[in-house]
């Protein structure tokens, strides 16, 4: 008999209302699965970042209740319960170097220094920046500091990494290349990936599942299953049935945008 992994992580009747009156999301129900890419879709101002930030802990619900029903995940120093977050700017330290803001996480955790220079190490080789170790923020090219970024995040190992738009501001070639790492890294470290986008193509191309949202307040209207093989590339970028996901994406953010 076949059993249903229990959700990464569990929303359950989030509301989120701040102090000005605005109320960001109301009655959202999502539960975040172990190994799917996820990616959130919706207009500005539906609530998509908040839902990342609620996750995370960055931010409590007015209502409603989080839940990790695996029991494994937290925000401490041991890299497998830990979760990563990506967000659209890169926020290194200018001051530092590429290897000194990657170590950040575990630094903070005060892991031992010879413990981090390997791991350190293995992350930028991973994101392919082990060139550019010893070099600072303000030589870096847009791509690669948000390569910088994504290598920090996974340094803990996450079970869980949150990415919110993190390639909206680079240039398309750049943004299909990290497509394409971001895809390989997933399938490699095996963690579950929640993904802010305002992008369907690239909802379509990253993910196993688009959830799409409406705005004031932020809900939920639609929740997509991908019909997309395992390893994604140009060949299913050009593909008929890319591209009717994107259209079946599209109506249901149309859709979305008039509710």
């Amino acid at each position: 008999m076949t059993t249903t992994p229990k959700p990464v992580v569990r929303l359950t009747g989030i509301g989120k209302s701040y102090t000005t009156g605005t109320e960001a999301l109301r009655g959202l129900d999502l539960a975040i699965r172990p190994g799917e890419f996820l990616s959130l879709v919706g207009p500005s101002g539906c609530g998509k970042s908040t839902v990342l930030r609620l996750i995370a802990g960055l931010g409590a619900p007015s209502v409603g209740a989080i839940d990790w029903p695996s029991a494994r995940i937290s925000t401490g120093g041991d890299p497998e319960r830990s979760l990563g977050f990506v967000f659209q700017e890169p926020t290194l330290m200018p001051w530092a170097t590429v290897a000194t803001n990657v170590a950040l996480p575990l630094t903070l955790a005060k892991h031992p220094r010879a413990e981090v220079r390997p791991k350190v190490a293995e992350v930028l080789a991973m994101v392919g920046l082990s060139d550019v170790a010893d070099a600072y923020p303000r030589a870096l090219s847009g791509g690669m500091k948000m390569r910088v970024s994504i290598a920090r995040a996974l340094i803990t190992r996450p079970r869980l990494l949150l990415m919110d738009e993190p390639f909206a501001a680079l240039d398309e070639i750049t943004r299909l290349k990290l497509n394409d790492d971001l895809l390989r890294l997933w399938r490699d470290l095996g963690f579950t990936a929640v993904f802010v986008t305002h992008s369907v193509y690239e909802s379509v191309y990253l993910s196993t599942r688009v959830v799409v949202m409406a705005a004031r307040p932020g809900r939920i209207t639609d929740d997509i299953v991908i019909d997309g093989p395992p390893t994604r590339d140009e060949i299913y970028r050009t593909s008929a049935t890319y591209n009717a996901e994107c259209r079946r994406v599209s109506s249901a953010l149309k859709d979305a945008m008039a509710a």
